[in-house]
């Protein structure tokens, strides 16, 4: 495990851009795939002045500028500590407050953008109710594993900012007894489940771009961080 002052005084600029070019080609793919999927309607209804349709590109823009946002505070913050050069003792909590409002708007924009829809799945209601409710309910136990266990500060990159966050031992309580990376292999499936729940096709293609994309961070930006921070680059 290294120091983030030893990380900081050996990495290159090229090691801040790694992943990027692939983080922000793919996000091109997927928003461009994701909206040649939705279905728009001139007569559609509107709730809070806009459509269904207008709702998930929202919700699609909205994750793409908090995943890059993310992605640029994670590596000038591990290999340059810009947070905590411009705020001090009080980055961590500064940043905290920057990345819940982003995270809390993924559920919110898919449900207004089910709430909105009336392009239907065309399946058995019953069945969308069962495997919906299902999927939240996985979602909110994941939820509540990160809070009890793993922490918010953990979940928003503690150890990036923190030595001693990131010599915390892993968690295997809750959820994370089951996958080390509960957050984006479990959680994000309550987004399925709110589309299921409300019968909406154009729900449904946000939650599935929302959990590939949140891969695309995974393996573009947060793999490559671990391999500095755990692994022995």
């Amino acid at each position: 495990m290294s120091k983030l002052t030893d990380i900081r005084a050996r990495s290159t600029w090229r090691d801040i851009l790694e992943g990027q070019p692939q983080h922000m080609g793919l996000a091109l793919l997927l928003a461009a795939g994701a909206f040649a999927w939705l279905s728009s309607d001139d007569t559609a209804p509107r709730v809070l002045f806009l459509t269904a349709t207008e709702w998930a590109k929202l919700s699609i823009l909205l994750a793409i500028f908090h995943q890059v946002v993310v992605a640029v505070v994670f590596r000038l913050q591990l290999h340059r500590g810009l947070l905590t050069r411009m705020f001090g003792a009080r980055d961590l909590e500064i940043w905290t407050k920057i990345f819940l409002p982003f995270l809390v708007a993924r559920p919110i924009t898919i449900i207004l953008t089910g709430w909105a829809d009336d392009t239907s799945l065309n399946e058995p209601r019953g069945l969308e109710w069962v495997i919906g409710l299902a999927l939240v309910a996985l979602a909110g136990w994941v939820m509540h594993s990160v809070s009890k266990h793993f922490t918010i500060r953990r979940a928003v990159g503690g150890d990036h900012f923190r030595d001693e966050i990131a010599e915390l031992p892993m968690v295997r309580e809750g959820a994370f007894r089951f996958t080390s990376n509960a957050m984006y292999g479990l959680a994000f499936f309550g987004m399925w489940g709110i589309a299921l729940l409300f019968d909406s096709w154009n729900a449904l293609v946000v939650a599935f771009f929302q959990h590939c994309y949140i891969w695309v961070h995974w393996y573009c930006t947060e793999q490559p961080d671990m391999e500095w921070l755990y692994g022995d680059r």
